[in-house]
């Protein structure tokens, strides 16, 4: 088996580019706007740094070993990142999702050779986060439950590296730090990191707008299942976006910037300008989860298309 110190795949993971946007950042010029590009890990999101994190606490401490099946509830992205990672370290990985992930997710996945569980779309996340929690308690000597909302481990990865690779390539010049609440593990563990190294430093959380909406991976908290993992006390101020509004910014930052994106990061784009259109100075950072490639059968980029925007 191949260990974490082996493991060169393991070693990609982090140290992703700062970009600067400026088209669609004209009109809060001078303010700075940058974002994480974290499709540039090898899965191809952030969630390789929670996800390799999560591994590396439980190796260390005898939780995870080579004869357990690593178990947990996604959305997707997190996990494609247990899938990349076990198979690149050995380990077999299960994954409860609901049934109407994308079929780029599943894809990508069955190439990984995950093993997939799928659970009522109408019951949301909650339903696969339940399902996963049945599978560990009828057999928990068979899995390591990652259980990525409530493992400590998640926040720590964004607190060892997010923020210190932000507060390095900003030369610690960051204002204001802005990002999304999923499992709300960047956030939490970025957020904490940053005001350590500046207590000065804004943080701003973003959520969806409605328990119903279409950006990928964020947690409308009012009517979650809220993680563990998170704390509603951390934040200076949430912000809250519109489906539509995330669409719209998904679309320019492709025809404006060169960024092919997810609607989570057009999301994210929306926030971090919402934040700088108040300022007349400052550096305000988000992290952008992914990259476009696993929502071209979503149907706001058809729309779009028949729409003239693309």
């Amino acid at each position: 088996m191949t260990t974490l110190e082996q493991c060169d795949l393991c070693l990609q993971v982090g140290n992703t580019p700062l970009l600067r946007l400026t088209r669609v950042a004209r009109q809060v010029a001078p303010v700075g706007v940058y974002g994480k590009a974290e499709w540039f890990n090898p899965s191809g999101s952030v969630k390789d740094r929670a996800g390799l994190n999560i591994i590396r606490t439980a190796e260390a401490d005898g939780r995870l070993t080579h004869d357990k099946i690593i178990l947990d509830a996604t959305s997707g992205n997190m996990g494609i990142a247990y899938a990349m990672l076990g198979a690149s370290l050995g380990y077999k990985v299960k994954l409860v999702m609901p049934l109407n992930v994308s079929p780029e997710r599943k894809h990508i996945l069955r190439a990984y050779g995950a093993e997939m569980v799928f659970t009522d779309p109408m019951l949301g996340g909650n339903e696969a986060i339940r399902k996963a929690c049945e599978l560990y308690d009828l057999a928990p000597e068979k899995y390591f439950y990652a259980n990525q909302y409530d493992n400590p481990a998640n926040w720590q990865a964004h607190y060892r590296t997010t923020a210190e690779e932000i507060w390095q390539q900003t030369d610690g010049r960051i204002t204001h730090f802005v990002a999304g609440l999923g499992t709300s593990g960047t956030f939490m563990g970025t957020t904490r990191r940053l005001r350590e190294l500046n207590p000065a430093i804004k943080c701003i959380s973003l959520q969806p707008d409605s328990a119903v909406n279409a950006i990928e991976g964020w947690k409308y908290m009012p009517t979650a299942l809220k993680p563990g993992i998170y704390d509603p006390e951390l934040a200076d101020e949430n912000l809250e976006i519109a489906t539509e509004d995330a669409q719209v910014m998904a679309v320019r930052m492709a025809r404006e910037e060169g960024l092919f994106v997810s609607p989570s990061v057009g999301a994210a784009a929306v926030g971090a300008l919402r934040v700088a259109g108040r300022l007349t100075s400052g550096v305000v950072v988000t992290v952008f989860p992914d990259a476009g490639y696993k929502y071209m059968s979503d149907t706001f980029w058809t729309n779009a298309l028949q729409q003239g925007r693309l």
